[in-house]
């Protein structure tokens, strides 16, 4: 039980990134040429709610934090997708992407579909995880969703 309120809280968290990048792009002035400050604030911020966690853990004692290098440096090349998608996000969300903003209704559900089909063919091909007929199905009925998404906002 305590894994799928964990589950529902990240997925919560993670909704509220995406809308709240929304929301940050749309008070961007409009003689502003770049939004990179406030990607810097939010990993700013992102830095100080794990130091947090990092101080309270120690605090509660018995915790050991030490990685091996390959932990450090896989989290660095995450740390260097996920700035960089900050940064695509904000330019998405703000007037930088061909003269206009695109809408939340059509950024976030490509970014996050799109990275459930990436993540299911990665876990296939690069972790040797097996993929069922029904996962198969989802990433098929996901494109279509997409697809489905881009062509409604057309009409």
């Amino acid at each position: 039980m305590q894994g799928l309120i964990l589950l529902i809280s990240v997925t919560l968290l993670y909704a509220g990134y995406n809308l709240f990048v929304k929301v940050s792009s749309g008070h961007v002035a409009e003689k502003v040429t770049s939004t990179v400050l406030a990607t810097i604030c939010l990993q700013f911020t992102a830095l100080l709610v794990s130091t947090l966690f990092a101080i309270y853990l120690l605090r509660k004692g018995g915790q050991v934090l030490a990685l091996g290098p390959p932990a450090y440096g896989w989290a660095m090349a995450a740390g260097l997708c996920i700035g960089a998608a900050e940064i695509g996000y904000f330019y998405l969300f703000g007037n930088f992407s061909a003269g206009k903003s695109i809408p939340a209704s059509i950024v976030i559900p490509t970014v996050v579909c799109g990275t459930v089909i990436v993540a299911l063919l990665a876990s296939r091909f690069l972790f040797n995880e097996a993929l069922s007929i029904v996962q198969i199905g989802g990433i098929v009925i996901t494109i279509t969703g997409i697809v489905m998404i881009y062509a409604g906002r057309a009409t």
